[in-house]
């Protein structure tokens, strides 16, 4: 059985119940960052739960992972207006057109040759934009694959999830594509963070795991005490675990690098949990669809 220490967590209402809070990230500025993909909104918490809601036009365009940028800026996807988006925190916007249409970009994340690195979901794309908006694509091997969230790995390259080919893939600078299937069919990943341990943690959203890949492609999976709680996003936190979202299971959990789980249920029933991110208070923060982020204290 996992262990359920108690651990303090607070919930700040940022918007109705509609606009649904999804992707979260600590900002340069000591704050956290979120999306609102409903709504068309990026906000701004700081620890002490202070709230600045910025308006995307159009509304419509469904900005979904946001990520810190290496210019001082906050990055983010636009799944439905097929865009990037660029945020300064004093809250100028700036979007991207991507040059494929409907690409559905998804995940992105800072890559270590100073560009922002974006997956396309719709279009089995990977890409790459520079601060100053300049846009390379590079197709995929695999076809219906949906790429889906993306990290930096300790390789020099970017690793990505496939949810539809249920594989984990990386990428070059030069655009040298690698897929490792898993071992587990239907597994249907997601989140990807990159852990203190030299690997890649992973959740498998369809089998109810987390999973494990070193750069060689070496892949370990763990089963959750509950198969059916959906893992949907993973962080690596400074205390040498990765924390991930159970969205279907209303709560928060902390595996160790020898795959010990922890859990924590959320106070609010059915708060769909999905972004996950550490603050720059050392504390887990995680965006709530109902209209909150939690912030958990671990004991």
């Amino acid at each position: 059985m996992p262990s359920r220490p108690s651990a303090a967590i607070a919930e700040f209402s940022v918007s109705d119940r509609g606009a649904g809070p999804y992707g979260i990230t600590a900002g340069p500025d000591g704050a956290l960052w979120f999306t609102m993909v409903h709504h068309g909104r990026i906000g701004r918490i700081t620890t002490g739960g202070d709230v600045t809601v910025h308006q995307v036009e159009p509304a419509s365009g469904g900005p979904s992972i946001i990520t810190a940028g290496p210019d001082g800026a906050l990055w983010f996807t636009e799944f439905r207006g097929h865009r990037i988006g660029r945020i300064t925190t004093a809250g100028d916007i700036t979007s991207f057109p991507l040059p494929t249409p409907d690409a559905g970009p998804f995940g992105i994340a800072a890559g270590p040759d100073g560009a922002l690195w974006f997956t396309e979901a719709s279009a089995d794309r990977i890409g790459r934009i520079t601060p100053d908006g300049q846009v390379t694509e590079f197709p995929l091997p695999v076809s219906g694959a949906f790429p889906s969230a993306i990290a930096a790995g300790p390789d020099g390259r970017l690793w990505f999830t496939m949810n539809q080919a249920n594989a984990i893939g990386a990428i070059g600078h030069d655009g040298d594509v690698t897929v490792h299937p898993l071992p587990t069919p239907d597994a249907a990943p997601v989140g990807i963070t990159a852990g203190t341990d030299g690997a890649l943690w992973f959740v498998e959203i369809g089998a109810g795991q987390i999973g494990r890949i070193t750069p060689d492609g070496k892949t370990g999976e763990f089963p959750l005490p509950d198969r059916a709680a959906r893992p949907h996003a993973i962080t690596a936190g400074s205390d040498g675990n990765c924390w991930f979202t159970e969205w279907g299971a209303n709560r928060i959990g902390r595996i160790t690098p020898d795959g010990r789980i922890e859990e924590h249920d959320l106070p609010s029933p059915d708060s769909e949990p999905h972004g996950i991110a550490q603050g720059p208070d050392g504390a887990i923060w995680t965006a709530l669809e109902i209209g909150t982020v939690a912030r958990l204290t671990a004991p």
